[in-house]
Formats: structure tokens, C-alpha cells, sequence
């Protein structure tokens, strides 16, 4: 007998969740969208809303697309000359994404808000970061300045991903086994915060938790995805290709505003995390990290600013 698809039911996390945080109608519509121009999205099958779940929750069912999902490490072992293909396939898919066409898709130009996109994520992230604060958040009264007064303008209008990582790409295994075959990222997940912006604002996201093996010890402890296994790229190799194939042209001067945003950024959901933890929202000890890692990306960013 045959069998459908398989299917994959997501939800929002159970309790309070911030208000506008986790709408599944919203990821739902983007990958309906995106379908027909960007193939790297899995199928959308259906959507409920909370007064017509069968769960009591906001839904969507999409077609589970097979692969394999990096996480800390490749699933398997890797040649460096596939690793290294990995990360331009990894390149050339952020190009294609930035490179759809939102005007032609309503449901996609409906999500911009126009130019200032750069200066609206730089007030936005600073407002959050406020909010958060905890007794013991460092002064990085220097830090929002710098970025407040070298934001640049927008270079684009385009959908951008915005939480571009290994983890929510789904691979293809054989590409990463044979080398004959192209390595292939056939879908990518987890839609929730993507938008119409600046594409360089999403790459400097990107390369906030793209950690190297030549990184100090702390920086090491914090990655979450396998970009020491041997023939990964540097950030700046990947930095330069994705401009080469984009047709941006960007120095490392002009680049460091994006570096360090995307570590402020990275900085302030740490801060937030490690705010609920701190005032016992939460026991999960997993968190108790999360407090030095913001003191941590705190210097990184001086760093980066003192060139």
C-alpha cells in the first residue's frame, strides 16, 4: 500500500511567549510564498488557527523534507574538500535567497517596511537590549553609540532569513560523501524571523555564531555549529565570497559595522535568556553561561571597534 509524505506538525512553545513572537500563520504564508521562487523550502500542507486547532494551539503542517541537520558537529565524518563545499553551497544559497524578486510575490513585499531597515534593527535590538538589563549587564553605552553613529544605509531591499545557520539547513548526506556530487542544501527551516532588509544585515547575523578554530577559548565553548571541522572557511572567506557573488562591493572597514552588529544582536538574546534565568523565570542550569558570554561578546565588540 502506498504511503503520503511524511508530515511534520509545528507549534509555538507552551506558556507566555512574547507578543509577536512565534507566529506560525506568518512562517506559514513566507514558505507558501517562497515556494515557487525558492525552492529551498519545504511544503506547506496546512495551517490552523488557535480557535480551529484540533490542539488548542496555533499550527502548521508541512512535508518533512529528508536530509540530515548539522548541529555541533556533520553527522558523519567529512573530507575537507566537501567541507569546504559545503560552506560555498552555504554561500550560494544565501545569494539565490537575497536574489528573489519580493516586488513580484505579494505576500513577500508585504513584509517591508522600506528603507531604514539598518537604523530601525539598530533601535529595535538597543530597546530590547534595555529591557533586558539584569545588576550585573556591563556598560555598553560605547558600543550602541558606535553602532548608532556608523549605521550605514540600507544596500538593498531583498527577503532576508535573519537566524541563517547550519542548524536550520536540511542537507543533502550524499553530497557530503561523494565527491561527485554537488553537496546540496535542499531545504532551509525555521522562517520565523525572516523579512524584506538589508542583506548584509543577515549576513553579519550569519557570522555572529560562525566560530573558527583560530578563536580564543571562550568563543570556542560558545559554538553551536561544526565551523572548526577542517576545510570550513574563515568568516572573512565567506564574507568575500558571498560579496563577490552578490556583486557587493564592501571593505573591511565598511564590514566591521555588520560584524559587530551582528555580535550585539547575538548579545542581546543571550542577555535576554540569561535575564529570565537570573530572576529564577527559569531553573534550566544551561542557562548559567549565558550571563559571561554577554560580558564576553561585550569585549569582542570593543575589540572590533578599536580595529
Amino acid at each position: 500500500m502506498e504511503t503520503g509524505p511524511e508530515l511534520i506538525l509545528r507549534r509555538p512553545p507552551a506558556g507566555t511567549k512574547a507578543k509577536g513572537a512565534h507566529d506560525m500563520s506568518r512562517e506559514y504564508r513566507i514558505q507558501a510564498a517562497l515556494a515557487p521562487v525558492f525552492p529551498q523550502v519545504p511544503t506547506m500542507v496546512a495551517y490552523a488557527a488557535e480557535d480551529e486547532s484540533p490542539i488548542g494551539s496555533e499550527l502548521y503542517v508541512m512535508e518533512r523534507v529528508p536530509g540530515v541537520i548539522p548541529r555541533k558537529e556533520l553527522p558523519f565524518e567529512v573530507a575537507p574538500d566537501r567541507v569546504s563545499a559545503l560552506c560555498r553551497a552555504a554561500a550560494d544559497t544565501l545569494v539565490d535567497l537575497h536574489s528573489v524578486d519580493v516586488a513580484e510575490v505579494p505576500d513577500l513585499r508585504a513584509l517591508g517596511r522600506g528603507e531604514g531597515y539598518v537604523a530601525r534593527q539598530v533601535a529595535g535590538w538597543t530597546k530590547r537590549f534595555a529591557a533586558a538589563r539584569t545588576d550585573d549587564t556591563g556598560d555598553w553605552s560605547d558600543v550602541v553609540a558606535w553602532l548608532d553613529q556608523h549605521q550605514p544605509a540600507d544596500v538593498g531591499q531583498c527577503l532576508i532569513h535573519n537566524d541563517y545557520r547550519f542548524d536550520n539547513m536540511v542537507l543533502d548526506p550524499a553530497g557530503l560523501r561523494d565527491p561527485g556530487r554537488d553537496v546540496r542544501i535542499v531545504a532551509l527551516l525555521d522562517w520565523e524571523l525572516s523579512t524584506v532588509g538589508d542583506p548584509l544585515m543577515d549576513l553579519g547575523g550569519a557570522m555572529a555564531y560562525w566560530v573558527e578554530e583560530q578563536d580564543d577559548e571562550f568563543f570556542l565553548m560558545f559554538r553551536r555549529q561544526p565551523t572548526t571541522t577542517p576545510g570550513m572557511w574563515s568568516r572573512d572567506e565567506l564574507v568575500d565570497y558571498y560579496c563577490r557573488a552578490a556583486g557587493i562591493d564592501l571593505t573591511a572597514r565598511e564590514w566591521r559595522f555588520y560584524e559587530v552588529f551582528g555580535l550585539f544582536r547575538l548579545a542581546v538574546i543571550a542577555q535576554q535568556i540569561w535575564y529570565r534565568y537570573f530572576h529564577r523565570q527559569t531553573t534550566n542550569e544551561a542557562y548559567a553561561v549565558f550571563g559571561p558570554a554577554v560580558g564576553y561578546l561585550e569585549r569582542r565588540c570593543r575589540s572590533l571597534i578599536a580595529g
